[in-house]
C-alpha cells in the first residue's frame, strides 16, 4: 500500500522510495494472524508491516479487534492462527488509554513517566544521569516539562493521556504501539501527541496506532484496516 497523506488519501512514492522501503527489514510483521478473546474470535487473518521511522495506522469500528491486534503485536497474546515476526532484540512499548490510569493514582508525571526507564534500568535501581535525561527528553516531547512535578490524578484526560505516552517514548522502544492516544482530545493534545509520534519515528521507531479517524494523525506511511469478524 502507498504512503498516505493526513488526509487519507494515497500519495504517489517514487519507485525509489519503494524500492528502499521494500528492503528495509521490517521491525514487526503479522501474516495471516487470527486471534480469539472469550471464545470469540475478534481478528481473523490480518496482515501488517511496521517499518522503523514509520507509522501504521490501525481502524475499524469498535469490536474489529484493533486493540486486540496491538496485544498481539505486543507479543501479550498468542495468536490462534498465523504468526508474528518480531526483528531480533525489538524493544516493544505499549501505551494504553487513559481510561487505564486509576484516578488517585499517588504519583507525579515525572515518576509515571520514570517507569519507562525500568526495564532498562532495573525496578530498584536509581535512574542514571541518562536515564533522567531520556525522562525530560520524554516529557518535552509530549509538552508536559512545566508538569513534572504534579500528580497525575490532578491531569486532564488529554495530560494523562500525554503521560502515558511520554512513558512509553522514555522506554527508546524499537517497536510503540498505542491504542487510540488521540481519543476524546482537544486540539493542543492531539498536537502535542503527534509531535510525540514524530519525535519517535525520527529516533527509529517503528509506530503502530490505533484511531478511529485518519485526519487526525499528521503523518500515516500504511494502513491496516479492520472489519467486524463474521461469526457464520
Amino acid at each position: 500500500m502507498p504512503p498516505l497523506s493526513p488526509n487519507g488519501k494515497s500519495a504517489a512514492t517514487s519507485g525509489a522510495a519503494r524500492e528502499a522501503a521494500d528492503e528495509q527489514a521490517p521491525v514487526v510483521r503479522a501474516a495471516g494472524v487470527s486471534a480469539s478473546l472469550g471464545g470469540h474470535t475478534v481478528l481473523r487473518d490480518i496482515d501488517l508491516t511496521a517499518r522503523a521511522g514509520e507509522v501504521t495506522a490501525i481502524v475499524g469500528p469498535n469490536g474489529s479487534g484493533k486493540s486486540t491486534l496491538l496485544t498481539v503485536l505486543a507479543g501479550l497474546l498468542k495468536p490462534q492462527a498465523g504468526h508474528v515476526e518480531r526483528a531480533d532484540h525489538v524493544g516493544v512499548a505499549l501505551v494504553p488509554q487513559r481510561s487505564s490510569l486509576p484516578d488517585q493514582l499517588p504519583i507525579t508525571v515525572e515518576e509515571l513517566a520514570s517507569m519507562g526507564r525500568w526495564r532498562r534500568a532495573g525496578l530498584w535501581r536509581p535512574l542514571s544521569r541518562n536515564d533522567r535525561a531520556i525522562v525530560t527528553e520524554a516529557l518535552d516531547a509530549v509538552g508536559l516539562a512545566d508538569l513534572r512535578k504534579r500528580s497525575v490524578g490532578s491531569l486532564s484526560g488529554g495530560q494523562r493521556q500525554r503521560a502515558l505516552l511520554a512513558q512509553g517514548v522514555a522506554q527508546r522502544a524499537e517497536l510503540l504501539l498505542l491504542d487510540e492516544p488521540m481519543a476524546a482530545l482537544d486540539a493542543g493534545s492531539r498536537a502535542a501527541v503527534n509531535a510525540a509520534v514524530g519525535f519517535a519515528t525520527d529516533a527509529g521507531a517503528a509506530v503502530v496506532i490505533v484511531t478511529h479517524d485518519l485526519n487526525e494523525l499528521s503523518t500515516v506511511d500504511s494502513v491496516v484496516e479492520l472489519a467486524l469478524p463474521s461469526h457464520a
